[in-house]
């Protein structure tokens, strides 16, 4: 059985060769019909990469393989050695298994057994000992009875949300190398449910038997990826699906992922017939830089685990290997057992923000990750949403009443006082407000969640905030080397003891206009301000802020009634999700609230 197919770069989904191989330059990628690798005498490839290595530890740990081996398509004559790397401590080990020489005038292909190996990484490493050598690709396989391979049958779940191009480009890569692709693994094994909270796609050009477009209320995140769950379990004996791959709308994916988590899945040991198998999150600007997989939740404090790692470095491809402790992966790529969806144990309306985590720290037991199973998605600093503080706030206070319920009225007031003064000394006064509201409305209990409309609720919200607008529409102009300045400008010691004791400067006269990256704006780079340009310079659009000290002590006064509130509603409202989860987890409810 094959467990990993060997990858190459692709056009649309990732170019960068040493995601794939590393070489010398004696090498060349030939890509037309029949991609391969050309050599010179002398040329080296090996795969000790994020995509062609193989993650024999978690493979051994996790799934019932008993041998590894390597089969290769080659013409010409090679030395091929099976290699080996694991990282301790510091320090990376690394060693050759076993070797072989290839004579091989037309193409061929070789098969080599892995010796036993349970930790690391396993590679190959191929040289040419001749001018003209070919290198075709190849597969990592395993021996296993068919009475060892478990039914597979992905359901994937996008929710999208007028975002019809991504959902094209990515149906059309499903259809061309799984749906209509009878040489996949995955053939007849697979499922598309697309909830349209937009209603804005052309069902009847998307549409198929293995395609289900789905109108749907615009309950956010939560309302689409439930509603694709829905329409799953709702089906006679679940369609035979397996597994639900949920996926968000906007990213980039290669289908070998798709496939691999089949594969694993497959294989999984009875002990871990309930795991979930993440994908971890690239930078689709930068392909080669892993944001995130996994991550833990610390109530609220969130950390995403092996971030900012170069993945053309196979020290951090071994990174990578270590596991550590991990409580949910995000829905832009997190697969997980169909059993577990009952109509009981649906996720929480909260519309966005909070849902995916929520499930996870609520159903997963054990997540599984391997490098060469990712998504690429626009990295979050690029992104910036006034509302959203709304919804930070509230769901994370309703995701801890369930998993920290330690967390309590202190901690929340020294956390809306932080927040306070950090978005009014930045003069987004629109923010405090929205962070105010979250809070209020998370005192009103669960009936709140329950009797709310959420287009309505979320229409409003929108309109609370800061709209961005194009460059040549803003009352400041844009220049960069105040951006730059904004962005890098470090200060004192004593210029900190100086805000600290001024109120950033708000008992001090303004003088200044500055400008700030609207995702990453920090209050010292503000100080004494008059007016912000917040800015964002990957979509060049911007809003501004003015100073205001009526508003911020006005909002001193709000904060100091919301407190008064958190400790006298706080517990109760708390409570009320604790008993009642229920009422808002399961299917008559979610039946109302999406209208169906």
């Amino acid at each position: 059985m094959k467990l990993q197919e060997i990858l190459w770069p692709k056009d649309g989904i990732c170019t960068d060769i040493e995601m794939y191989f590393h070489s010398n330059y004696k090498v060349n990628l030939i890509q037309t019909e029949h991609t391969h690798i050309r050599f010179r005498r002398g040329g080296v490839i090996t795969t000790d990469t994020y995509f062609n290595s193989l993650s024999v530890e978690k493979w051994k740990k996790y799934t019932n393989i008993q041998s590894l081996s390597l089969t290769v398509a080659v013409q010409g004559t090679f030395h091929i050695s099976l290699c080996w790397k694991r990282k301790i401590n510091d320090m990376f080990i690394e060693r050759e298994l076993k070797n072989i020489v290839v004579n091989a005038p037309e193409r061929q292909e070789v098969t080599l057994a892995f010796p036993d190996e349970t930790k690391g990484m396993l590679f190959f490493r191929i040289e040419s000992l001749e001018k003209g050598g070919k290198f075709y690709g190849g597969y990592y396989q395993t021996m296993v009875q068919p009475d060892g391979i478990r039914p597979v049958k992905l359901g994937i779940v996008i929710c999208t949300y007028k975002r019809e191009k991504y959902v094209r480009d990515n149906i059309s890569l499903l259809n061309k190398d799984i749906i209509q692709n009878k040489d996949s693994p995955l053939f007849g094994k697979l499922e598309v449910f697309i909830s349209d909270n937009g209603q804005s796609l052309e069902s009847y050009h998307l549409e198929s038997e293995r395609i289900h477009i789905i109108k749907n209320k615009n309950a956010g995140g939560a309302g689409g990826f439930t509603r694709g769950l829905m329409e799953i379990i709702r089906k006679p004996d679940r369609a035979g699906i397996t597994h639900a791959l949920l996926m968000d709308d906007d990213i980039v994916v290669d289908t070998a992922s798709i496939v691999r988590t089949a594969t694993i899945l497959a294989l999984l040991k009875d002990a871990y017939q309930d795991a979930f198998v993440g994908g971890a999150m690239l930078r689709a600007d930068q392909r080669n830089i892993q944001v995130e997989a996994g991550a833990s939740w610390n109530a609220g404090k969130l950390i995403s685990l092996k971030a900012d790692l170069d993945l053309r470095l196979w020290e951090n491809c071994l990174r990578n290997e270590q596991e550590e402790y991990s409580e949910f992966n995000a829905w832009w790529y997190c697969c997980f057992p169909i059993d577990i969806v009952e109509e009981d144990n649906l996720p929480l309306p909260i519309f966005i923000r909070g849902d995916d985590l929520e499930y996870g720290l609520r159903n997963m037991k054990t997540l599984i990750l391997m490098n060469g199973i990712c998504v690429w998605h626009e990295p979050f600093e690029n992104k910036y949403s006034s509302f959203l503080e709304y919804y930070v706030i509230r769901n994370r206070l309703i995701d801890n009443a369930f998993h920290f319920p330690g967390w309590g009225k202190k901690e929340l007031i020294r956390t809306l006082i932080g927040e306070y003064r950090r978005e009014a000394y930045l003069y987004r006064y629109k923010n405090v407000e929205l962070y105010i509201k979250g809070i209020r409305d998370f005192l009103k209990g669960i009936d709140f969640l329950e009797q709310t409309d959420p287009e309505w609720l979320h229409e409003e919200i929108m309109a609370s905030g800061y709209k961005a607008l194009p460059a040549e529409q803003l009352e400041v102009p844009f220049m960069e080397s105040e951006y730059e300045r904004g962005r890098t400008e470090e200060h004192p010691r004593l210029h900190e003891i100086v805000r600290k004791f001024t109120l950033n400067g708000y008992l001090l006269p303004a003088k200044h206009i500055r400008t700030v990256p609207v995702a990453q704006a920090r209050p010292e780079f503000v100080w004494r301000a008059k007016t912000i340009l917040f800015y964002d310079i990957v979509e060049n659009k911007g809003f501004v802020t003015h100073r205001s000290l009526r508003k911020f002590i006005g909002q001193g006064f709000q904060v100091l009634g919301t407190i008064i509130a958190i400790l006298t509603q706080y517990d109760k409202a708390k409570k009320s999700y604790q008993d009642r989860r229920k009422e808002v987890t399961c299917m008559t409810f979610w039946e109302h609230y999406l209208d169906i």
